[in-house]
């Protein structure tokens, strides 16, 4: 019986430990640099006539594993990753390329306690650089909503951002630029796109949800003309930023309200206090 026991509690302290483990890798952090806070990054390739990256994103200042995200096409942004404070450097290849080749550009980002940062390849493929945007998600009142425009868009240099009723968010918004963030109204958005010099008006209707945040990142369309497209950065119902494109006119349909890896992490402690309960019971059965 003492042998089932002993047996049944070092089967019992693996199975945490192991857990335990997983949940730690998928926050990216030791407790250590947990207590320190954390931030969160989000990556996006911006550059038009830049064919598709490897990127790769590794600590300058601390234990977290590097992470390559392969085949990173113009137009591309994910959502935030949660990071511990620290130094990570970002590094873009071609696609394909071994890791041990030379990178085609690299910057660094310190990521700040709560603070959230877009870290963009923009500009034409001559003179490609990486942006360490800043991103202000700070949630605006529930009766607003906050956007600004992220000017990806080499095929109308300058664009004008209105509402259909007139109503402006952004004028004279030139190429590999972006805006500070502008307070609207929220509700249902026809938001114009226009060149300055001529050519085709887009629209984008969207949904701009009361006490949210966004970003429009104006594209390039692949058979002409321009391809708005409505990123949720945070939503005043969720608890940390997001990052997830807005889907249609509903305009905030985020896959989830927190990063996948809270969620993961969230089911691991939930599956270790399971098999813990499960193993006491059986251990008292015996």
């Amino acid at each position: 019986m003492s042998f089932l026991c002993d047996t049944g509690r070092r089967r019992l302290g693996s199975a945490v430990a192991a857990l335990a483990a997983l949940a730690a890798v998928t926050l990216f952090a030791s407790p250590a640099q947990a207590a320190a806070g954390d931030g969160y990054v989000r990556l996006a390739h911006l550059s038009p006539d830049t064919p598709a990256v490897d990127v790769y994103l590794k600590s300058q200042s601390n234990s977290v594993a590097p992470q390559t995200f392969h085949g990173v096409a113009y137009g591309a942004m994910s959502q935030y990753l949660r990071l511990p404070v620290g130094t990570y450097q970002v590094a873009m290849r071609k696609a394909g390329a071994a890791a041990s080749t030379k990178p085609v550009i690299t910057t660094e980002v310190a990521v700040e306690n709560g603070a959230a940062y877009t870290v963009a390849g923009v500009g034409r493929f001559a003179d490609l650089g990486l942006r360490v945007l800043k991103d202000d998600l700070q949630l605006p009142d529930p009766g607003k909503s906050k956007v600004r425009i992220i000017q990806a868009s080499v095929r109308a240099p300058v664009l004008n951002v209105a509402g259909k009723n007139g109503k402006t968010i952004a004028d004279g918004v030139q190429f590999a630029t972006t805006t500070a963030y502008r307070e609207v109204n929220p509700g249902k958005w026809s938001v114009q796109v226009v060149p300055t010099g001529g050519g085709k008006t887009s629209v984008l209707p969207c949904t701009l949800g009361a006490g949210s945040v966004y970003s429009l990142v104006v594209l390039d369309g692949k058979n002409g003309g321009l391809k708005p497209e409505l990123h949720v950065d945070a939503e005043r119902q969720g608890t940390v930023p997001l990052g997830g494109v807005a889907t249609g006119e509903g305009g905030g349909q985020p896959v989830s309200h927190l990063p996948t890896a809270l969620l993961l992490a969230g089911l691991a402690a939930a599956l270790a206090a399971a098999f813990v309960v499960a193993v006491r019971r059986r251990l008292r059965v015996a």
